[in-house]
């Protein structure tokens, strides 16, 4: 799916990545065939299960790294809520609008349906206070997005990805 945080996505590494399909055929796919996009590639659309990654890091000095390591760790744990289970960020950023910003405006930060709730934290998580269920998590983004379209008339999209039925 391309993920990022700080200006950086998993494209600026990948060199190729090897994949089986579901009949046991191989495949590697190229940086340029992998159609990566904001929070998308060619995963999103075509059914391939992954397994190896080439990727290209760039050299640098050891201790620098470790103090970035360091930085963005410590900004995780002030900024989202990672005291609790949860699928990550929940809703992609709209084209122009930040989607937790509009969450938050919203009065929908807390807001909870059994055990799944808006995070208090950052409102772009749906997090897990105990024993939220599937049929919880779905129907409190349901709500959310309903909510942000009337509330704004934007329409936000999921970054997590809903699998099964």
């Amino acid at each position: 799916m391309n993920a990022g945080a700080h200006g950086k996505e998993i494209k600026d590494i990948v060199k190729s990545v090897k994949c089986i399909d579901y009949n046991g055929n191989e495949k590697t796919f190229t940086k340029e065939e992998l159609e990566f996009g904001y929070r998308t590639s060619i995963f999103k659309k075509e059914k391939y299960i992954i397994v190896e990654a080439n990727l290209e890091l760039n050299k640098g000095n050891q201790e620098e790294i470790k103090n970035k390591m360091e930085q963005y760790k410590n900004y995780r744990k002030e900024k989202q809520p990672i005291e609790y289970p949860s699928a990550g960020s929940t809703f992609k950023r709209g084209e122009d609008f930040i989607t937790a910003k509009l969450i938050e405006e919203a009065g929908l930060k807390g807001l909870s349906i059994g055990d799944a709730m808006i995070s208090t934290k950052h409102s772009g998580f749906i997090i897990n206070k105990g024993n939220a269920t599937a049929e919880e998590v779905l129907e409190l983004i349901e709500q959310v997005k309903d909510n942000i379209e009337k509330k704004y008339g934007k329409k936000i999209e999921l970054e997590i990805e809903i699998v099964g039925e």
